[in-house]
């Protein structure tokens, strides 16, 4: 594993448990990575990690030309709190000092919003993966989303293969990989920071959703003209997706089926990607190849920024 400098951002909300991110820190340090930008542990201003200026100065903190570089920018949690800033972000001052030596940025949920205005804006390709908090803090360290994220920040070509999942038709288009949270994904709709994205494999996950909302975001992307400019849609997981009483059998599979029948692109499930302790890293903007045969689904990405 190439050792970097780590620079950690809390554009959305707080750490709610210190305990995690300090047993981030250390497992990151450990490894041999320099860890720095800690002024968020300081930070707390309603449910967000600090004002809307401080959170802004830290992420414009990114594009500065003074000083040494990060490798990575890493987001600390999620939450809520980057749609407040989105107006208000100079998006090619952290595009044109990334472009310059990169700097990775990478996370995932509400860091969605950051990702895709960012794309819109200036075509910067950023990374859905884990966060510190959450990830690199866990009781338990899931050395698939470690091991991954690691290897795929230090390779100029990746490729993740799942089982697919019954029915499955063959597969194998190409295509600019984006997407991230379904619920961020809907909520930039409209709006100057959403990525027009066509001829794209699409991504979405999603947390503590119940399968009528999850169903509710898709038919919103479907009758907004989206899914059918894309080559594929695939899903990652739907934690916490829980049917209530009333439903009738009526579950995330029944909002597949539906989905499947309303629009004419392929629709692969299954990627190990969202609110799960096992996640794969995304790079966001790139270029992809998804394909599944005989039983097996491939995801292909290259040409993205890495150590």
């Amino acid at each position: 594993m190439k050792t970097c400098r780590i620079e950690l951002i809390a554009p959305s909300g707080y750490p709610a448990d210190l305990a995690r991110a300090e047993r981030a820190v250390a497992r990151l340090r450990a490894a041999g990575h320099e860890v720095v930008g800690g002024g968020w542990l300081h930070r707390k201003f309603q449910r967000f990690a600090g004002t809307d200026a401080e959170r802004l100065a830290e992420l414009h903190a990114l594009g500065d030309a003074d000083g040494e570089p990060a490798d990575l920018a890493l987001a600390v949690r999620g939450g809520y709190g980057l749609t407040r800033l989105l107006a208000d972000l100079d998006y090619e001052k952290i595009a044109r000092r990334s472009r310059a030596r990169p700097t990775l940025l990478a996370g995932h949920s509400d860091f969605t919003a950051l990702q895709l205005a960012l794309l819109a804006r200036t075509g910067l390709v950023t990374f859905s993966g884990p966060m510190l908090c959450a990830d690199f803090g866990a009781a338990e360290l899931n050395r698939f989303t470690w091991d991954n994220f690691w290897r795929l920040m230090a390779a100029p070509e990746y490729a993740y293969a799942w089982p697919a999942a019954a029915p499955a038709a063959a597969v194998n288009v190409s295509g600019m990989l984006w997407g991230g949270n379904l619920t961020m994904l809907c909520s930039l709709l409209g709006t100057p920071w959403w990525p027009d994205v066509s001829g794209g494999i699409l991504f979405v996950e999603d947390v503590n959703e119940p399968p009528y909302r999850l169903e509710r975001m898709l038919y919103q992307l479907h009758h907004a003209g989206v899914l059918r400019r894309q080559r594929a849609l695939l899903l990652g997981d739907f934690s916490g997706a829980r049917a209530a009483e009333d439903d009738n059998g009526y579950d995330v599979p029944a909002v597949i089926a539906q989905i499947r029948r309303v629009i004419d692109v392929p629709i692969v499930s299954g990627l190990p990607f969202g609110h799960r302790a096992d996640k794969a890293t995304l790079p966001v903007g790139t270029a992809a190849e998804l394909q599944s045969r005989a039983g097996v689904v491939t995801l292909r990405v290259s040409g993205y920024p890495h150590f």
